[in-house]
C-alpha cells in the first residue's frame, strides 16, 4: 500500500513514540486499546430519507445503522415517540444533535446562563434517550463571545463541572465539539477539546470529532483520535470536500481516521452529518460499503 506524506508522517509518529515507551509505559499512555474498536453506523433524523420515523428507521436498519441522531430542537415533545418506534429495534439514540439556546461562553451573562438552562433540560432527555451525549458548540463566529482565555476559563472552571454533573447524573454526557475556522474559532481541534474535558475533571464531559471539519483543521486523522482518547465519544463524517455522502467526492478516504479509533478502542458512534448529490436510497448504501472496506483496511 502506498503512503502519501502526510499518512507517512502520521504514521511515523506513531511508530517513534511506540519505540521510547516500551512495554507498561506504552500501555500507559493509553495508545494500546483496553478493547476491541466496533463500527457503529449512525445517521441524523434529517438526512435519513423516510416520510416518518418509521420509515427512516426501516430504511437505516436495512442498510446496517445501529443509530440515528436526532435534533434537540423539540425533542423534549418527542421522548415517547422515539422510545416507542425502537421498541423491538436493534437501532438506538446515537446523540443529540445540539438545539440549546443561548451560547456557553457567550459575552452576555444572560446568554450563558439561558445556554446552562437549556443543555441541562436537553441532558435529562438525552438521558432519557440513552444517547452518549449531547453535542455542544461553545460558540460559533457570528456569536459574541468572551476573549479566549477567559472564555476556556469559565468552561473548565464554571460552566461544564456545573452542566457535566447534571449529564453525569441523567446517565449521558456534554460532547464538545470542534469546528473549522469559517465556522468558530474558539475549540477546532480534537486534542484542544480533550485538554478542556480533562481539566473540567468532570465525567459527564467529553468530546467528538468530525472527519470534515477535520480536513481543514488537523493535520492527522489518526493523530487527532489518538488525541481524543478516551474523551471521544462521539463522530461525524461527510465526504472530505463538499460535505456530501461519503464516497460523493473524490479521493474521499477515512482509513488513517478509523486506525485512530481501532487504536483506542473506539466503541461509540460514528454518524452521518451531511447531504447527498444524489438520491439517497443509492447514495447512502453505497457509502456504508466504503465505510465498512475502509474500516477493515485500517
Amino acid at each position: 500500500m502506498s503512503l502519501n506524506r502526510r499518512e507517512f508522517l502520521a504514521t511515523s509518529a506513531v511508530t517513534g513514540l511506540a519505540a521510547v515507551l516500551p512495554g507498561a509505559a506504552w500501555a500507559a499512555s493509553g495508545a494500546e486499546p483496553a478493547r476491541k474498536a466496533v463500527l457503529k453506523l449512525s445517521c441524523q433524523e434529517g438526512v435519513a430519507p423516510g416520510r416518518d420515523l418509521g420509515e427512516k428507521l426501516d430504511l437505516l436498519e436495512k442498510w446496517g445503522f445501529e443509530g440515528i441522531e436526532p435534533h434537540g430542537r423539540g425533542l423534549a415533545d418527542r421522548i415517547g415517540e422515539f422510545q416507542n418506534a425502537l421498541r423491538g429495534r436493534r437501532i438506538r439514540v446515537s446523540a443529540v444533535c445540539a438545539g440549546f439556546e443561548g451560547v456557553p461562553i457567550s459575552s452576555d451573562p444572560e446568554e450563558r446562563e439561558k445556554a446552562r438552562k437549556s443543555i441541562k433540560e436537553l441532558l435529562e432527555v438525552a438521558g432519557a434517550l440513552g444517547a452518549t451525549g449531547l453535542i455542544v458548540v461553545p460558540a460559533f463566529n457570528r456569536q459574541p463571545a468572551m476573549p479566549h482565555q477567559e472564555a476556556r476559563q469559565f468552561l473548565v472552571e464554571d460552566f461544564l463541572p456545573d452542566v457535566g454533573e447534571h449529564a453525569h447524573k441523567h446517565g449521558t454526557r456534554v460532547l464538545l465539539e470542534p469546528l473549522n475556522r469559517r465556522e468558530a474559532y474558539f475549540l477546532r481541534l480534537v486534542a484542544d477539546a480533550a485538554a478542556i474535558c480533562r481539566d473540567s475533571g468532570s465525567p459527564g464531559v467529553a468530546c467528538m470529532g468530525d472527519f470534515w471539519h477535520m480536513t481543514w483543521e488537523e493535520t492527522s486523522d489518526l493523530g487527532a483520535f489518538i488525541s481524543g482518547g478516551a474523551y471521544l465519544h462521539h463522530v461525524h463524517i461527510a465526504s472530505r470536500k463538499r460535505r456530501k455522502m461519503p464516497g460523493e467526492d473524490e479521493g474521499d478516504d477515512y482509513v488513517l481516521g478509523f486506525r485512530g479509533l481501532k487504536w483506542i478502542g473506539y466503541q461509540d458512534f460514528v454518524s452521518f452529518e451531511c447531504g447527498s448529490e444524489g438520491d439517497k436510497m443509492q447514495t447512502i448504501p453505497a457509502a456504508v460499503k466504503l465505510l465498512r472496506e475502509q474500516w477493515r483496511r485500517a
